[in-house]
Formats: C-alpha cells, structure tokens, sequence
C-alpha cells in the first residue's frame, strides 16, 4: 500500500552528512526532498569528528552558526609510534571539532525547516523502477515515489543496491567514545598500535573524541572482548595507555562498527546516485571523510539542480557526475589506502615518524594531501 501518493523530485537514502547537506542545498532551489534515516535524530555515529577548515564556509551558507557555537579550532598534530616517538607538526589549513550527535542534528533542523520531509526511525528496504522516469521506495513507513533516487548510507550497501556485494579481505572495526582529558583543545592526536591508530581531539561540549580501527583479527585474538584487546594492544603504546587510564569515560559502553572497508566503490548504481562514503571511504588515518561527503553532496545538488532545469539529460547527468567525484576524490582516497600500509606496524610506524620528523617540508606534503581547498 502506498501511504504517500506525492512524487517527490528527489529521494534521500541515509541522513548522515552527504545526505542532510545534499537535502538542504536542493530545497534552496524549491526541489521537493523526502529524506529517509534509519535511526531518531540525534544519535552518536562512530566518527572521527575532525573536520577541516575547507568545510567551514560551506556549512555557514547551509545555515549552521557555526560562530556562535564555540567550537575548538584545531591548528597542531601529533603522531605516536607503539614505541613512544611523537612526531608534532602544525595544521597549515586546520580544522575543527563538533560531535556527530550536535552536527548531524543541526543540519537536520535546519532540513526540516526548509521544508525537506525527514522521516528517521525508517529503514528502506528497496528501490525499482515503475518507469523510466518513476522509481518506488519501499520503506518501514510505507512506499514513497521520487524522480531522482540518492543514496547517502554510508559504508555498508544495501542489498537492493548490490546484491553481489563481498566483503573486503581488510575486515577493519571502528570504535569510538567521548571522554574527558586534558589534551590541549587546539591539538589532534593520532596514535599508532599493532594494527591500528587512534585519534584523541576535542569537540562540543567540554568532550574530547577518541575513536580507533583495527583489525577484526585483533578483537578476535582477544576472545571479542572489547577492553581485554585495548589493555592488550592499544596500551603497548604509552600515550593511549594514558588516555585510558586517566580519563574519564563518558558513555557506558564504546560504539562499534565492523566489516569496514575502505576503497572505491560506484557513483551511479541500480539507479541509485551515490554520495559520500556510499561512493567510496577514504581511511580515518587520512582524515576528512566529513568534508568529503559535504563536498560530494554540493557536486551531486549542482547537477541535479541542472538536470531538473532540463539542461541536461540523466545520461549527462550519470556520466558527468561520475567524472567529477573522480577528479575531486580519487587521488585522495588513493593517498589515504597508500598511508594507511605505513602505519600501525611497530617498526615501520616508528621509522617513518622519526624520517618525517627531520623532514618538516615532507611532513607539510603529506598533511596537505588530508585537506582539501575551500568550497
């Protein structure tokens, strides 16, 4: 039964960045948006919860008052080996810190003002054509119909998208919580263990992120018990036995993810336009997802608000898409995969940090591949 007779212009699977950001921008230009969310905003996400300064502008002009929220700015960079080497460096472009459950909320509100309908607490269970033009959602609230289907679902996809999908041989977890330490607000850090690294940074309301990955070998080795692993493993690297010990815990059990994977995937697939890491992950080591995702639903929105306006055609519009999240995405997904193998291994880790550390311009090189230019 359909519960809703409506055709929306354009349909959003998955209410995380790309998909609120996408939402706002094309209600700006008077397209009709449903957006549909699997969870109750707000809600904790496993993220790192950096976001560059590349960002900022782009968040403003959705409408975030970003200035009116204090939020810390993060100029300098430190990087651990297991054997306790620090590598330090300064942030030229920088970025910012705000929790997932504040951002993602936001930009929520600001979506529903601006007369997007977004319906959370809703799973989507498929998508298929009615005609060429005409594509159903079949979701827990009922069936819906939109001219144009996005999918923003983040890193794990759907069956009705791929139904051949397989999982990656890198099975990667991602763990996350917020606590309270004394790291200085202006400062990231990012700490290397066997098989693994772990990001500490602050953002709103007087919490600090400290969100890790591993591999699933290291839960399993570990009798799949999270705290045996971290006293384990991450604590052989003295700066996170620190940060585990000393400070205080503020969720009562940590988020988990698992089968994370991260490479290139699809922008254009069973009819769905993929967006963010729908369409491809790039490694938390690398940093930026977040504004990967925002800068990937502005690309998307400018040819859709193009398409919609007959100046293109869908096969234009699928082609074009497709070269522009390659020229703006790939190199850096690429970057993040090759930076990944260079650490979380003890001696390698702890080699290369002592190499960059006498080679500052190398250093600047490479922070400079995790941040992208303003937009």
């Amino acid at each position: 039964m359909e519960t809703n007779l409506k055709i929306y212009q354009c349909a959003i699977i998955g209410g995380g960045l790309a998909g609120l950001c996408l939402a706002i921008q094309l209600a700006d230009k008077g397209i009709s948006v449903v957006l549909f969310e699997k969870n109750t905003y707000p809600f904790h996400k496993v993220c790192g919860e950096y976001i560059s300064m590349e960002s900022w502008n782009f968040l403003k002009e959705l409408g975030l008052p970003l200035d009116e929220l204090n939020l810390p700015r993060i100029t300098q960079l430190g990087i651990s080996s297991e054997d306790g080497f620090m590598l330090n460096a300064s942030l030229p472009l920088g970025g910012f810190g705000i929790s997932r459950y504040s951002l993602d909320n936001y930009l929520c509100e600001i979506a529903r003002k601006k007369n997007v309908t977004v319906i959370d607490n809703c799973k989507v269970f498929d998508v298929y054509k009615t005609d060429e033009n005409i594509s159903k959602i079949k979701t827990s609230t009922g069936i819906y119909r939109a001219a144009i289907v996005c999918g923003t679902y983040g890193k794990y996809t759907p069956v009705f998208i791929d139904k051949e999908t397989k999982p990656s041989n890198l099975n990667y977890i991602g763990v996350k919580y917020h606590i309270k330490t004394t790291l200085n607000s202006n400062r990231i850090e990012l700490h290397n263990f066997k098989d693994g690294y772990c990001g500490v940074s602050k953002v709103d309301k007087d919490a600090y992120c400290l969100c890790y990955l591993t591999t699933s070998l290291n839960l399993e080795k570990a009798g799949n018990d999270i705290k045996k692993m971290e006293e384990a493993v991450l604590y052989k690297n003295p700066f996170l036995k620190k940060y585990f010990t000393e400070s205080e815990f503020l969720f009562k059990s940590p988020l988990v993810i698992s089968n994370v994977s991260f490479q290139k995937k699809d922008t254009y697939k069973s009819s769905v336009f993929l967006a963010g890491d729908s369409a491809g992950s790039i490694t938390p080591l690398c940093g930026n997802g977040m504004s990967m995702a925002m800068r990937a639903s502005k690309l998307l929105s400018q040819l859709l608000v193009n398409y919609y306006a007959k100046a293109i055609t869908k096969d234009q519009l699928i082609k074009e898409y497709d070269a522009v999240w390659n020229k703006n995405f790939n190199t850096r997904i690429k970057s993040g995969y090759y930076l990944q193998h260079l650490f979380g291994k003890k001696r390698t880790t702890d080699f290369t940090l002592r190499v960059l550390d006498r080679l500052p311009s190398l250093t600047k090189k490479i922070i400079s591949l995790t941040h992208g230019q303003t937009f």
